[in-house]
């Protein structure tokens, strides 16, 4: 084609070389279509333009021009269906694994005994203060002013306290809740196609953080004293990785507290390989009653460690309020990434939490809520072992919402809680629980989201009923 070649003459060379091409093949750069066509950029911007417009290609910046799926949205129009079949080609590099974040079996059908959740029942919130709590900070003059990017001073300074005497204020940015910090945390600190190491088991909505922000989680074993240090420093070696994410606290499936003598070497490898350890106590206020390891910030001198906190898990699903403890750079990094997400989080809600966090109220129902978690722990093991005894408590936790059960060989706990439910208990599969294979069969059953007692002691009796009647039938 010589230099006088218009637009128009290029968009029909382009649909002849479509006619060749399947949806969603890549089209020649707009570098190789000028020197193959002999045409200016403009031209071939100009053809490409013509093409979009017709519904035969889809562009996407930085990654080039593509054959659009075939049905054009003008085709489709007679019927009122859209269609977004283009979209398959845009978001092919964002990928968001909903399986990590949503129960593949759906939600569970109305009526069933919820034993598969993360929030504690209705009865065991402390309601009233919050709707006061939230009533009066809606009052304050300036309840809709816009507040700081790092969060109120106030609620800093009460969250700074809790953590630990090292932490100042300054050191906390204030989040929409243990999640968000999560997700913060993952994107401020390792780039796309990092590795993180993680723990296995661990919480699948980290897994499904960590790989939204694109990062590769590398599994770590634990045991019944939490992270082994043997295999996190042949994991930090082989993989180079620059990133830990861990529950040193009542983790979340298994139960387990990273023991005292690991402490120290967990925070000394992660120091000699270069990297941060995401710390997410998510069960600091979940206690059965005894005595709450410190927090592994508080033995850090260096900046290791990136603290996630939050007081939903022990308040309500909607008591949003989370926050990242961190020194160094790291923290300023998190801010801006905050910062560019959200602005800041709605400061009633902040206020509400600071008063609930200073009252007198709050330590008394910190304790009520761990005597109630004990007592549905020890109920819940006991009609397991009575109903179900082919599921095996791991360990009995000192705090958290879950038992950790182990399955007989053979069995299929993605099947037995799809069985579970046809009998009205939601319970989770412990596959959804690991980074990638599991090396046996589980389920987490939770015992914070029941109406009360008796309900654990029917979930108990009819997940014991679906087991047995799973055992019966022939494995394929």
């Amino acid at each position: 084609m010589n230099n006088s070649s218009t637009s128009a003459d290029l968009a029909a060379g382009l649909r002849a070389l479509l006619s060749r091409l399947r949806p969603g093949d890549r089209l020649p750069s707009s570098r190789e279509l000028v020197r193959e066509y002999r045409v200016g950029p403009a031209t071939v911007a100009r053809a490409i333009a013509a093409l979009a417009a017709e519904g035969a290609v889809v562009t996407r910046p930085g990654s080039g021009t593509f054959k659009a799926p075939q049905g054009r949205p003008r085709d489709r129009a007679a019927d009122g269906a859209a269609d977004t079949d283009w979209q398959t080609v845009a978001l092919t590099d964002r990928a968001v694994d909903v399986s990590l974040v949503a129960d593949p079996l759906g939600p569970a059908p109305a009526g069933a005994i919820a034993m598969d959740g993360g929030y504690v029942h209705p009865s065991l919130q402390p309601t009233r203060a919050l709707s006061a709590a939230l009533a009066r900070a809606a009052r304050h003059p300036q309840a809709w002013e816009r507040a700081p990017a790092a969060g109120l001073t106030a609620l800093r300074t009460v969250l700074a306290r809790t953590v630990g005497a090292g932490v100042a204020a300054d050191d906390v940015l204030v989040t929409a809740g243990g999640q968000s910090a999560l997700s913060i945390a993952f994107r401020a600190i390792a780039g796309p196609g990092s590795p993180v190491l993680v723990e296995s088991p661990t919480y699948p909505l980290a897994l499904a953080a960590a790989r939204a922000a694109q990062l590769r989680p590398v599994p770590v074993p634990i045991d019944a004293d939490g992270l082994r240090p043997d295999m996190l420093a042949d994991a930090f070696a082989m993989t180079g990785a620059r990133l830990l994410y861990c529950q040193p606290t009542f983790q979340n499936p298994t139960g387990a507290v990273l023991a005292p003598e690991r402490r120290r070497q967990v925070l000394d490898i992660a120091r000699a390989a270069g990297a941060f350890v995401i710390e997410d106590d998510f069960a600091r206020h979940l206690g059965h009653g005894g005595p709450v390891p410190r927090p592994l910030i508080d033995d850090d001198e260096n900046g290791t460690v990136v603290h996630v906190t939050s007081l939903t898990k022990p308040t309500a699903p909607s008591m949003r309020i989370g926050a990242l403890v961190a020194r160094g750079p790291v923290m300023e990094r998190m801010r801006a990434v905050r910062l560019v997400d959200d602005f800041f989080i709605a400061r009633p809600l902040q206020e509400a939490a600071s008063e609930v966090l200073s009252s007198p109220s709050w330590d008394r129902h910190v304790r009520t809520l761990g005597a109630a978690l004990r007592e549905r722990c020890a109920v819940l093991a006991a009609a397991l072992a009575r109903e179900a005894p082919g599921a095996v408590v791991a360990r009995m936790p000192t705090g958290g919402l879950h038992l950790w059960v182990r399955l007989p060989p053979g069995a299929d706990d993605a099947r037995l809680a799809g069985a579970a439910r046809m009998r009205g208990v939601a319970v989770s599969a412990g596959g959804r629980y690991f980074a990638t294979e599991s090396p046996a069969p589980h389920l987490r059953i939770g015992f914070a989201a029941t109406a009360d007692l008796a309900e654990l002691t029917e979930g108990a009796r009819r997940l014991g009923a679906a087991l047995a009647e799973l055992d019966l039938e022939p494995q394929e």
